[in-house]
């Protein structure tokens, strides 16, 4: 943008600038020394200075060969920082020169003042370094507004140019410690890769992918990697490994965490039933039967039906191709045989294929129900002669119920029939409740939460193996003692019985052991990469899609942690 000096009103303001102002000036605005300031003028819209070069000489661009030969003269306006909230124009008068070397290409140059201007550029250069820094910090339309406030006047698209023009950096080498990771684009769709310096924070470098090639590509080219922070990824590890052979890759802890997690809360829903039907026998004590001689079951004890008692269709297709599948592996057909006749992956054929019934793959999709914190309310209030499933409805959206109208009405048919007698369920924790308990360090347990842990673990004998697996792991973990407890942990738990979800998780630790192992003895972690994703995550957000990946790389690369 080109900056256009206001046109001056009736009355401006002037002063003439004497030695000493001058060298209050160049005190105050370091831009302005080595220049010769006449005036200072306060047009009412901005603050124009005039001024001229104070050296007789310059050096050619082209050859750099000193001339004083003076060619003619020019004056360029140079926009420059804002001073008392008003944009600030210096009105500078140049010399020309005439280069003095015969063979030079150039024969004539302007001179530029020394830390103001620069060739072919309208504003100064501390105007040009401000904009940019509001560009790396802020991006474009916010760098503008922030601007704006400051009295300085330039489009969102500017500040973007400014950034793209910067040069690249590139790093020589790889730092001795590395973080990896990905980062989302597009998510669920297109993803990249951050490369992190563990010893400052900083982002080296960014992948528009996360393939393993491309990590094995950069790796090769920055040599200098002796140890890599990564996730369970097995991309990264394949990449590392190939790219840097004799670096030592640690997977972090907080990721075999989650990984641990997500395997105990498949566990807790395959097992939450064993709890219900201990709280239904606890209820029913008294002795009511039902028609059959078994306890009164008040709710459904594997969470694979819904309210009125029907099976879930995913448990009903998940059972039916799990019966499909054993009889063709029974009748000797190969995975690739079966994955034609069924239409499957080949991935969903394995896994169905090495589950030992179809209550394993069941285990981790079994879940309550959004309406189990009201149907203590709904069984009281259909035991006091209320029959109405709308009021009902309504009565339960005043204590928090933001489902339908039409579930409650599916759950209260049950009751209708002769002899339905509803009972108020059982209180029993959700499967997320039961693992958060599960894996929350003892001590930051609250009382009560220590009570009802107690009251899960002596509720079912394989939640309370599993709760000493995760104990164990955890103390493994927190201790950095995986190379003497890794081994027995990893066979104690492929032992077990009923765990398949935990010899899942101890298979997928075989996969990976090397880095595992690593990763519970020493003490590198990739916390410093997750807060850069972070970051990444925030500036994405920040250009709401506008820029391109370069423009993103080097708002992370060329800013500092």
């Amino acid at each position: 943008m080109t900056p256009v000096l206001p046109s001056p009103p009736a009355a401006v303001r002037g002063l003439e600038v004497s030695q000493d102002g001058a060298e209050l000036l160049a005190l105050l605005f370091p831009q302005l020394a080595g220049l010769r300031v006449r005036r200072i003028e306060d047009t009412g819209d901005a603050v124009v200075i005039s001024a001229s070069c104070a050296s007789s000489s310059e050096s050619c661009p082209a050859c750099g060969s000193v001339s004083a030969r003076v060619h003619g003269g020019y004056s360029r306006t140079v926009a420059d920082g804002a001073a008392g909230g008003r944009p600030v124009l210096i009105l500078l008068r140049a010399l020309r020169f005439l280069c003095v070397s015969p063979s030079c290409p150039k024969v004539t140059f302007a001179m530029q003042a020394s830390r103001l201007t620069s060739r072919y550029c309208r504003r100064s250069i501390p105007l040009t370094d401000m904009l940019t820094g509001l560009g790396l910090e802020l991006a474009g339309r916010a760098g503008a507004r922030l601007a704006a406030r400051l009295g300085i006047t330039v489009h969102s698209s500017t500040i973007l140019r400014l950034v793209a023009a910067l040069p690249e950096r590139e790093a020589a080498g790889a730092p001795e410690i590395l973080g990896i990771d990905d980062f989302a684009l597009k998510k669920g769709h297109v993803y990249g890769t951050v490369l992190v310096d563990m010893g400052t924070g900083d982002v080296v470098d960014m992948l528009p992918d996360r393939e393993a090639a491309t990590v094995e590509a950069w790796l090769k080219a920055h040599p200098g990697a002796a140890v890599i922070c990564r996730d369970r990824a097995g991309a990264y590890a394949e990449g590392a490994r190939a790219g840097a052979p004799g670096a030592i890759q640690v997977a972090d802890r907080w990721h075999l965490w989650h990984n641990l997690g997500e395997y105990a809360n498949k566990a807790v829903t395959r097992h939450r039933g064993c709890l219900l039907d201990a709280a239904c026998r606890a209820q029913s004590g008294d002795g009511e039967e039902d028609a059959g001689g078994q306890p009164a079951a008040l709710v459904p004890s594997d969470g694979l039906v819904d309210e009125s008692g029907r099976e879930r269709p995913l448990a009903v297709r998940t059972r039916k191709r799990y019966a499909d599948i054993r009889a063709l592996a029974d009748a000797g057909r190969s995975q690739a045989e079966i994955c034609r006749a069924t239409g499957l992956t080949a991935k969903t054929v394995r896994r169905f294929a090495l589950a030992g019934s179809a209550g394993e793959l069941l285990g981790g999709s079994a879940r309550g129900s959004g309406l189990d914190e009201f149907k203590a309310h709904l069984c009281r209030r259909w035991t006091e002669g209320a029959r109405d499933a709308t009021a009902l409805h309504a009565e339960i959206q005043q204590q928090g119920w933001a489902g339908s109208a039409r579930t409650v009405r599916r759950y209260l048919a049950q009751f209708r029939e002769p002899g339905a007698a509803p009972g108020a369920p059982p209180a029993v924790p959700k499967a997320r409740q039961i693992t958060r308990l599960l894996l929350t360090r003892p001590d930051n347990l609250e009382p009560g939460e220590k009570e009802q842990l107690a009251r899960i673990r002596a509720g079912c004998p394989h939640l309370d193996a599993l709760a000493g697996h995760i104990a164990a792991f955890a103390e493994m973990m927190d201790g950095l003692t995986g190379a003497a407890h890794l081994d027995p942990w990893l066979a104690a738990v492929e032992e077990a019985d009923g765990q398949p979800e935990l010899r899942s998780f101890a298979t997928g630790i075989r996969q990976d052991k090397e880095a595992v192992l690593n990763g519970l003895t020493l003490p590198y972690n990739s916390g410093k990469v997750e807060g850069v994703v972070n970051k990444v995550k925030a500036v994405k957000r920040q250009m709401y899609g506008r820029a391109s990946f370069g423009f993103l790389r080097k708002r992370l690369v060329l800013h500092p942690a």
